[in-house]
């Protein structure tokens, strides 16, 4: 199987292309922004992997570059939703545009298989567990906006133009290789000034955390498995949640800086646009036959271990 990987550097990317070795010849398309050679590391300088470092903004270079090959992954987006916050066109950029790019070239290039990673935050502001089917709430986040954009132009791509679509929607995903999110903004953040941790909000904020060895399995899972719809639409994360304190007292207790005093912000949000309480319902997955392994505070705690190793040197 020839694999083309748009954001293949990057976090999820990396994890799921050490994946996608074993099936064949894969191309990593990405702009490094936030991706890293390293990252892809053995893969490679083994010549497993080709490396194309060019922005998907650039439909020609894309369109180019993706001929000759058998399924698109589509991961790359603006990797931190606070930042839409001050750039108000990088979602619709990263996000928006960036996924028209990838769906026409493949359209183009006669590529019929395409899976697209989403996020939980296409739900919008609903504390309930939601099912793919409950889009009622819009998304409240300009990263959520151009998920839900780019889920809809898949939609309509595998309608009007005769692709197969694969659409997982992911909760928090923490892990090795971690280029933002809270464990690693929390571990930048003891680094710096080790007598305390500032917290955004007031730590109530909650969130299912799926490990990145099992989210880039779970895509391999859904694209091998999943059939009939346009596109195939999963969740995928675990059930309940894990607070933003436990977190933030986790990572003290896993720093080098134990007596470090935690301080908490006010209101039930982080930042606008985020959402206090998210819960995704991922009976569809495990009806399909993919069950995780770890649940949230376990997905969280196996993160913190492993990037307070990379930030702080601790095993």
């Amino acid at each position: 199987m020839r694999s083309f990987v748009i954001g293949g550097a990057g976090f999820i990317g990396s994890h799921l292309v050490d994946l996608l070795v074993e099936r064949g010849p894969v191309t990593v398309y990405d702009n490094m922004t936030v991706g890293k050679k390293e990252f892809l590391g053995a893969n490679l300088t083994a010549g497993r992997v080709t490396l194309i470092e060019k922005d998907a903004l650039d439909l020609d270079a894309l369109g180019a570059a993706m001929k000759g090959h058998d399924v698109v992954f589509h991961l790359a987006a603006n990797p931190e939703a606070r930042w839409g916050l001050e750039r108000t066109r990088l979602d619709l950029e990263q996000g928006t545009i960036a996924t028209y790019n990838a769906l026409e070239s493949a359209r183009l290039a006669g590529i019929t298989k395409f899976v697209f990673a989403s996020s939980g935050t296409v739900y919008g502001n609903l504390a309930t567990a939601c099912k793919e089917g409950d889009l009622g709430h819009l998304p409240i986040s300009l990263y959520g906006a151009s998920k839900f954009a780019g889920e809809s132009l898949l939609s309509a791509y595998c309608e009007c133009f005769g692709l197969e679509g694969w659409i997982t929607r992911f909760g928090n995903v923490v892990g090795k290789r971690g280029t933002h999110g809270a464990i690693l903004d929390f571990c930048k953040k003891l680094k710096a000034h080790p007598e305390y941790l500032d917290v955004l909000g007031d730590g109530r904020q909650a969130k299912p955390y799926l490990h990145v060895t099992e989210c880039a399995k779970g895509i391999l899972y859904v694209f091998d498995n999943a059939k009939g719809e346009k596109p195939n639409v999963y969740n995928l994360a675990p059930e309940g949640y894990t607070s933003v304190k436990k977190i933030a007292e986790w990572v003290v207790a896993g720093s080098p800086y134990k007596t470090a005093r935690v301080e908490f912000g006010a209101g039930a949000q982080g930042w606008p646009g985020d959402v206090p309480l998210s819960l995704l319902d991922s009976g569809k997955l495990n009806a399909l036959g993919y069950r995780l392994q770890r649940s949230s505070d376990e997905a969280v705690q196996q993160a913190i271990r492993e990037v307070a190793a990379e930030v702080f040197g601790v095993t």
